[in-house]
């Protein structure tokens, strides 16, 4: 039985949180409740509105998580352009990290879109190797 677990875009996500929790932990100690929180929630939150989306039993619930996850996306935007703005990171810090997180953006999208186009029955079309 296929689940989240076999989303490349999940996949993809859980790697970002990692890459983002790395990152934060080089921040001030003044921000652990402060930006380095915020933009890890907000990391988080994007493999698992994917995850949870993907275990509901309709594509109107699917989707609706996967929206959500991309308001979390841009919100992590956001949260990466303060935190280069207090500098941080470094601006190719910022490149790399808004880099694949507009490739993560397109990913959902194209989830989104091949939901809404195709009305998939068979979730097996979505699941390919990693």
């Amino acid at each position: 039985m296929k689940t989240h677990r076999d989303l490349i875009i999940w996949r993809k996500s859980i790697d970002f949180v990692t890459k983002i929790y790395q990152l934060t932990s080089k921040f001030p100690k003044d921000e652990n409740y402060g930006l380095s929180s915020q933009l890890r929630r907000a990391a988080v939150s994007i493999p698992s509105n994917i995850a949870e989306g993907a275990a509901r039993h309709s594509k109107k619930e699917f989707r609706n998580f996967l929206s959500i996850a991309l308001g979390s996306a841009a919100e992590l935007e956001t949260q990466l352009l303060i935190a280069l703005n207090l500098e941080y990171i470094i601006p190719s810090e910022f490149d790399n990290f808004l880099n694949e997180l507009i490739q993560i953006r397109k990913m959902i999208h194209g989830l989104i879109n091949n939901i809404e186009k195709k009305l998939i029955t068979d979730y097996s079309l979505l699941f390919t190797d990693y």
